[in-house]
Parts: structure tokens; sequence; C-alpha cells
């Protein structure tokens, strides 16, 4: 069968992502929902202290398993002033992570949708705990972040009116975002 000359162009790639790909994953989904379905899964096993070991292999989505060749494995732990040995990131330093990764990708991904090329791109996190709360002292101390503050910096070809507007993208798909400023149901059982 023949090539139609829209197959034999070179796919258009902005900040990374193919355009073509994704407007095409856009209509997949809106022309069958179901393939919007994904199930992500995590393994975690404590080592010693505060230091744990999380591996994150296989996943669910578009209407299959999918295996990694190689899982990803991430070490959490505590900096000494909290107990540990600093042998990884501590769990709320990972929160700060997912969330600076998902609202980055989110808002790259959006660009490249709008036809802005984005040449360099960084951002900066910051969140306030009171410990008090993690370790029982007080009940009206929140036990996590009391407030999460991102700064993004963007060289894209776009003025500065179109990047704010583009970094507003950001958190307002970001499921990351999403899933730290809304309740979500979260159930933790012994399992036996």
């Amino acid at each position: 069968m023949a090539q139609t000359s829209q197959t034999m162009e070179k796919a258009r790639v902005i900040n990374g992502v193919n355009v073509d790909e994704l407007f095409g994953t856009i209509e997949a989904v809106k022309g069958a929902p179901v393939m919007a379905t994904f199930r992500f899964r995590a393994a975690n096993q404590w080592v010693d202290g505060g230091h744990n070991r999380t591996t994150i292999g296989h996943y669910y989505g578009a209407r299959q398993e999918h295996a990694r060749a190689e899982p990803f494995v991430l070490d959490a732990d505590e900096p000494p002033l909290l107990l540990g040995k600093d042998r990884g990131p501590n769990p709320v330093e990972y929160a700060l992570t997912a969330l600076a990764a998902c609202v980055t990708t989110s808002i790259v991904y959006h660009a490249a949708a709008k036809g802005v090329r984005i040449r360099a791109m960084e951002s900066r996190l910051e969140g306030d705990i009171d410990l008090q709360g993690f370790l029982g002292i007080r009940d009206d101390v929140p036990r996590g972040y009391k407030a999460i503050r991102m700064f993004v910096k963007i060289d894209a070809d776009a003025p500065p009116e179109k990047l704010a507007e583009i970094v507003q993208l950001g958190p307002a798909y970001s499921p990351v975002f999403d899933t730290i400023t809304r309740a979500v149901p979260v159930t933790v059982k012994l399992e036996q």
C-alpha cells in the first residue's frame, strides 16, 4: 500500500513531545473513554529505621498490563536531624518531586499542543511542615505540608502573558497537583 504524503511527512515534535501522537491519543480516548483508565502500582519494603525502598514495575493502561524491562527502585530515608541516615530523599521531599515533575510535564505537553517551543524550564519548590503534628504533640497541627510554593522559570518563544497562561496549564491539568489539592480517598489496611 502506498504511503500518503501525510504519513511520509516527519512527525511534528515540539519540546520533545510528538504532537501528532498526542492529538492521536486524545482522539483515541474520546472515541473509547475506557482507554483512559490506568492503575499505577508501587511496592514498598522497610529496610531499617526511616529507610525503606519502593519498587515500581508494572502498571495497567489502555486495557492491558504493561511491564517495564527493569523496575524503578527508589530509596527513601530521613536526614540525620530526623534520626535517619540520609540514604534517600524523605517522603515529603518525594511529594515535592512528584509535584514538580507532574506540573512540569503538564506545562511542557500543553505548551507543545499550543505550538509553543520551550528552550529551557526550571522550577523551585518549597513546602512548610510543622513536625508537632507528625510527632503527636499537637492534634491541631497538620501532619503534612501547611503550604507548598512552586516557582517556574521558562525560556520560550512566547510573550510573557502567553507564558503566564501556559504556566497555569500545569496545575490545571497535573494529576499530582489535583491529587494533592483535593481530598482523595486513601485506605490503609493490614494485609493477611
